[in-house]
This record gives structure tokens, sequence and C-alpha cells, in this order.
């Protein structure tokens, strides 16, 4: 009889449960919580968690939402399938039973698949992410891309994403920073981060990928500091440049036909024109 027929569901108490360590995924208080509560007080709990027996009662693999919302909705007990799985086979498992959410952050990603990536690798399997040798047998971040509809080079750049520190990648999962531009920013030492996010802080911008680049390659050859950072953050990027849109049909009667084609600099001209006639009345008061 195999693992999966003799598996049963059985009525755990939720202080018998515990958090997966190093659970990448994050459990937050939100919409989709409060509406995973409702369905749990009307209904229960459809769909039973997945666990594996520790010295101090059950490891939660597989539903650490479900768990929580439970305590919220009032419930002592939930149902749960006990398996017998070593702790890397239930980190795989844990990563896997979560990648099909529909919302999931560049952050929980990232540690999911480094978690993924170092299971395998303690299984015997090859991590080497830099050879780009032909080798026979599949490397571990092909094994980890498999099912994801990710390639294997942006399961590489999620996991640099953990060399981040916290206060950016904050801002990754936050939308701020984005996923390229974070990617390159991970080389950058602890030190170097901390003056980055600092700089984030007092300017209120975050870096574009050619800022994020040449932070990098200043990173490398030793010459990346705080005054270098914040001469960088200070540089005008295109997408933060301040723009006044009019509709023509606004202005398109006052613009001469002939004049269409280079309706900036005739507006332009016309406000040149009108200051002047301003600054006339002004002096003639």
């Amino acid at each position: 009889m195999s693992k999966e027929d003799k598996r049963t569901i059985k009525e755990l108490n939720l202080t018998e449960l515990r958090a997966f360590t190093g659970h990448p995924y994050k459990v937050r208080d939100d919409e989709e919580m409060d509406a995973l509560i409702e369905s749990i007080r009307e209904h229960g709990i459809m769909v039973p968690l997945m666990v594996r027996p520790i010295d101090t009662g059950y490891e939660i693999i597989s539903g650490h939402r479900r768990a929580h919302a439970a305590r919220l909705a009032g419930l002592e007990s939930v149902p749960a399938i006990e398996v017998d799985l070593s702790r890397d086979e239930a980190a795989v498992a844990l990563v896997d039973s979560n990648l099909h959410r529909e919302h999931i952050l560049p952050s929980e990603k990232a540690f999911a698949y480094k978690l993924k990536l170092d299971a395998l690798s303690r299984q015997g399997k090859r991590t080497d992410l830099t050879s780009s040798q032909v080798v026979t047998k599949l490397r571990s971040d092909e094994l980890v891309a498999d099912g994801t509809g990710e390639s294997r080079m942006t399961i590489q750049r999620y996991i640099r994403l953990t060399h981040l520190i916290p206060a950016l990648l904050n801002l990754v999962d936050e939308g701020r920073i984005a996923f390229t531009p974070a990617v390159e920013l991970s080389y950058l030492s602890e030190e170097e981060q901390d003056m980055l996010s600092f700089e984030i802080a007092a300017a209120d911008c975050t870096p574009s990928l050619s800022q994020a680049v040449r932070m990098k390659r200043l990173s490398g050859e030793g010459r990346l500091d705080a005054d270098r950072i914040a001469e960088i953050m200070a540089e005008e990027k295109a997408n933060q440049r301040e723009r006044i849109s009019i509709p023509l049909e606004r202005i398109g009667r006052f613009i001469p036909d002939a004049a269409q084609e280079r309706a900036v600099d005739f507006i332009v001209k016309a406000c040149e024109f009108y200051r002047e006639h301003l600054n006339r009345q002004r002096d003639e008061r």
C-alpha cells in the first residue's frame, strides 16, 4: 500500500499546529482573508490541511491561510491529512502547493524558489546556477522551474531578490521598484542598499533600470558611496518629468493651420508673449 493510500483525514486541535519553519508565503489580513473567514464560518474547511508530525505537534505543509482563518473564525480544530515526509520533501510540497495562487508577491516567489532549490540540493540534485555547460542531469533550477511556467533564468533572477534588504524588497512588493532594476540592485552590499534605501526615502523616488545598472557597476568597482548614490538618484528620469496635457479642441482654434505641426513651439511662444504682457502691466502700476 502506498503512502497516498494510507492517508486519512483527522481532526487536529489548532494548538497542535506549527507554521512551517522558513515558510515563504505571507498570511495577510485582507479582503481575501475576510472572505475565507466567512466561508469557513458558513461551510467549514472544505479542503483539509496537509501536515507532518514533529516533536512539538504538527508542522503545516499546506494550509497556513486556512489555519489562520479558522482561528479568527473561532474554530478549535481543523481537518488535516498527516503525511510522512522529510523536511526537504515537505519544503518542495509546500512550494508546489502554493504556486497556483492568483496573487503571489515577488518576495514570496523569491523565497519559495530558494526554499525549493535548497531542498533539492540537499536531496543530491545539481545546484550550479552559473555553469552554462550541457549536463546530462537536470539542473536544480530546471527542476524548480518545472510546472511553474517560468524559465530557468527567471527562477535564478527571482532568487536574486532574496539578497535585497527588507526595506528594498518591500518596495518591490509594493510595485515601486520594478523587477528588473531590483535584480540589479540585489548585487549591492547591504551597506550600499541601506544607503540607497535612505536616499529613496529622502528623495521620494526609486531608481530606474539604467540607474540600477550603474550602481551595480560602481559597486563592483568599489566606487559606490552615499554621495554617488545621491547624485545618481537626483537625476531626472523621463517618467518623472511633469507633463501638461491640453485637448487640441480647446486650443486648436488659436493655432494657425500652418503652425499645427509646430503646436508646442507656438504654445511656448504664446506663453512667453503673455508673460511679457503681464510684466508690462505690473510695471505700469
